[in-house]
């Protein structure tokens, strides 16, 4: 069995992350200003938005430009900073 590596991606290249938190009116809002800070090119038109079946959690899906792995990295630590986010894929 030979194992394959996943593709290396070449920066800059659309990255899509899933951001999943507790659902709060600003929650969204919040989740894409923090995007922002890191692609000011992402507004909420990039972002698709689904409650959970008893509308406890949100998740958001967001495609922003990344610039490199440790671009991805400092995102994902930033919304996870934010003390709203729960998992982040």
């Amino acid at each position: 069995m030979v194992s394959q590596e996943p593709p290396k991606l070449e920066y800059p290249c659309p990255y899509p992350i899933k951001v999943m938190g507790e659902h709060s009116d600003d929650f969204a809002s919040v989740i894409v200003a923090i995007v922002q800070l890191h692609d000011p090119a992402v507004t909420h038109e990039h972002v698709r938005i689904r409650a959970s079946s008893q509308g406890r959690y949100v998740s958001l899906n967001i495609t922003f430009t990344a610039q490199s792995p440790e671009h991805i990295m400092a995102l994902h630590a930033d919304l996870k900073a934010s003390g709203r986010v729960q998992i982040v894929l």
